[in-house]
């Protein structure tokens, strides 16, 4: 996986689930670990599946957003299990 900027601006693209009923769409974060935190502790796990989040013109899916949540390297708190 390429290295990360997490102070980087970032853009979060939710899943278009028609299953799960949500008003969660398109999101922008001042920092990448902003957006990164969001989708894994706050979008349902339908949603998370499909979503996206950009970051300096790199797409990263779900797999990739949960591997830099858990990530050592990852600069924020994390939500206690």
């Amino acid at each position: 996986m390429t290295t990360i900027n997490y102070d980087a601006p970032a853009e979060l693209f939710p899943s278009r689930n028609r299953k799960v009923v949500s008003k969660l769409k398109y999101r922008r974060f001042d920092r990448a670990a902003e957006a990164i935190r969001f989708a894994i502790e706050e979008l349902p796990e339908p949603l998370l599946l499909g979503a996206y989040i950009e970051i300096d013109e790199t797409r990263l899916g779900h797999r990739e957003i949960r591997a830099l949540y858990e990530s050592e390297r990852y600069p924020l708190k994390k939500k206690a299990a």
